[in-house]
């Protein structure tokens, strides 16, 4: 009997996954717990229409992640520090500091987007690296400047 996963089920099968299996096993196991439906022709286009659905999202969400990533490469963040003597930084700046920014800039970045963890801690310019999705990394620039 083919079925169609509806739940990742460890060592079976992934959701959204075609696969036969015995009639037993599927009806008394899988269909029964809720991991699977019984393929129909029904079944098969509802799924298709998931997944194609599903594509689209993330094709939308790919395109505002590289329309972001563009207008983020053109920004420069300025952070007036205190220094000491040997323009040396007291403390430094934090991605927590960089996302505060950014969010008053209008845009909406998550602190675990940062490539790097790394607090800035001397004075000039930094490119800080941002993943917005897969496979899409904006550069930011960042600038410490000595508070006067």
């Amino acid at each position: 009997m083919k079925v169609i996963f509806i739940k990742d089920l460890k060592g079976q099968g992934k959701k959204n996954e075609i696969k036969e299996v015995s009639d037993g096993y599927a009806k008394n196991f899988l269909i029964n717990k809720g991991y699977a439906v019984m393929a129909t022709p029904t079944s098969l286009k509802r799924l298709n229409q998931e997944k194609k659905e599903h594509q689209e999202k993330e094709e939308l969400a790919k395109n505002n992640a590289i329309d972001i990533k563009n207008k983020l490469e053109k920004l420069t963040l300025k952070f007036k520090v205190k220094t000491g003597e040997h323009d040396k930084v007291f403390g430094s700046v934090s991605p927590k500091q960089i996302v505060t920014e950014l969010k008053k800039s209008g845009y909406e970045i998550d602190k675990k987007m940062f490539k790097s963890n790394e607090n800035l801690s001397y004075i000039g310019f930094h490119n800080v690296e941002i993943e917005l999705y897969k496979g899409v990394i904006s550069t930011l620039k960042v600038e410490l400047v000595k508070e006067k």
